[in-house]
């Protein structure tokens, strides 16, 4: 289980990262490796760089955890390392390799791959075999950062998606969007949570929900943060947007 609305499990391969942009700034993922790592949790007792990383958050792989999915009995949508980047540039191109055939040899489960590193990602695109049941994105936080979506056209997956949380200014999806065909086939916008949360402008969400409506695009609105991310709700305009793409099994 997991408290990420829009998947229903999560895999992590590999665990730490460090912060690229604006949108990394109050990363969730940071603060809970420096918890789990007070713990004594064996995956997160590797330091990253304090200057962009943190305690416990330095970028490991994990072989042993690559069993995981198939053991899981029932399928599921699984969300591929939420504590980490798996096209970070200290993760080999042999172990996504490796990722990427777990993620095909279990067909039953439908993978989600999110990244902030979309040129890396694109880059390796032709070497890598993409499984059918692999949705890949990238995160946009703001019209600066929409150059990774450019870049995940670029990148042969069954589903492209967006990830628009923390959502910090406005984004135009035209460049991108393509009328659902080919381009962009799904959208995710929330915002920030935590105790420095960055407040989201209700503009900024239904610029992205007309926008996917109008180009027939599934949109999913996660939250509108706060303190605790449920502190402010879920429903836009009275709405709960709970869309997604087609799931092929």
């Amino acid at each position: 289980m997991t408290g990420i609305e829009w998947t229903e499990a999560t895999w992590n391969p590999v665990t730490g990262c460090d912060r690229v942009s604006a949108g990394c700034d109050h990363c969730y993922a940071l603060t809970m490796a420096k918890r789990l790592k007070a713990m004594g949790a064996e995956k997160y007792q590797n330091d990253g760089d304090p200057r962009t990383s943190g305690p416990g958050f330095g970028v490991t792989m994990h072989p042993a955890a690559l069993e995981i999915p198939r053991r899981w009995r029932t399928p599921k949508v699984v969300f591929v390392n939420s504590m980490s980047d798996l096209f970070h540039a200290r993760v080999p191109e042999s172990f996504i390799t490796e990722v990427f055939e777990v993620i095909d040899s279990t067909p039953q489960h439908t993978y989600q791959v999110l990244t902030k590193r979309a040129l890396r990602a694109c880059r390796l695109a032709d070497r890598l075999a993409w499984p059918p049941n692999l949705w890949m994105g990238v995160s946009v936080e703001d019209q600066n950062t929409l150059d990774r979506a450019r870049h995940l056209l670029e990148i042969p997956a069954a589903v492209r998606f967006l990830s628009c949380e923390p959502l910090l200014g406005s984004v135009d999806l035209s460049a991108v969007a393509n009328n659902g065909t080919g381009g962009i086939g799904w959208v995710i916008a929330g915002g920030e949570s935590g105790p420095a949360a960055r407040p989201i402008r209700p503009e900024w969400a239904r610029a992205l929900r007309d926008q996917c409506g109008a180009a027939g695009i599934p949109f999913f609105f996660k939250q509108w943060g706060g303190r605790t991310p449920k502190q402010n709700g879920r429903h836009l305009d009275g709405v709960i947007w709970n869309q997604y793409p087609v799931r092929q099994r």
